[in-house]
């Protein structure tokens, strides 16, 4: 498959082309700054910016999936990044209507699964992240309202671990659905499976350790 990674120079996103190449797929990537991989040869490296309409078309040109793993790294400050991308490739769909995966990273805390989360995690994001997260709810509900063949991701809290390939996704909120902390690696793994396969078509899914 070709797949294409938006936002894929650090963390998450690098951790899921990292996949992706695992599984013997071909990656194209968008990023605003560059990065290195051992593996070259089978990544299609774009620098640009997620929300430059001709940079994420030329980057979703010729896939069969798109993952969006946008990130705003340590900075918690106000942000229109994700909902600014949302109605881009919505507009892009109106155009030429993109049917295949997209897979959109968010975090679990965004839309209604903010009423799920433990206390203290309910205090962290209204003190400290309650700008990102509303604009992360605001791209969910663009991204959603499309007819997009659509799947929202809703990590918990990122690790650095290692790839285990076990874990829970959960496609329901429901009292005590405890999503918790999950590898990045284990999130890189489920987005990759879910561009071969998107069993999880139209839906939020919560995914945590086991």
């Amino acid at each position: 498959m070709n797949i294409s990674i938006i936002g894929a120079s650090a963390g998450l996103g690098l951790e899921t082309v990292k996949r992706g190449l695992n599984r013997n797929h071909s990656i194209t990537t968008l990023s605003r700054t560059e990065f290195e991989l051992e593996e070259e040869k089978r990544v299609n490296k774009i620098l640009g910016d997620a929300t430059n309409k001709a940079d994420l078309v030329k980057s979703i040109q010729n896939a069969d999936a798109i993952i969006v793993t946008l990130g705003t790294g340590k900075n918690m400050k106000a942000t229109t990044l994700f909902s600014d991308f949302a109605r881009l490739i919505v507009e892009i769909n109106r155009e030429n209507k993109i049917d295949i995966p997209v897979l959109f990273v968010t975090g679990f805390g965004a839309g209604e699964s903010k009423n799920y989360v433990p206390w203290l995690v309910k205090m962290f994001l209204k003190y400290f992240l309650k700008d990102v997260y509303a604009d992360k709810t605001k791209a969910e509900e663009i991204l959603t309202s499309s007819d997009l063949k659509w799947t929202v991701v809703r990590p918990g809290r990122l690790l650095d671990k290692e790839l285990t390939e076990k874990y829970r996704i959960e496609n329901n909120l429901f009292k005590g659905i405890n999503i918790g902390g999950i590898n990045r690696a284990d999130v890189a793994d489920f987005l990759i499976k879910q561009a071969e396969k998107q069993t999880e078509l139209k839906k939020y899914v919560g995914i945590s350790e086991k």
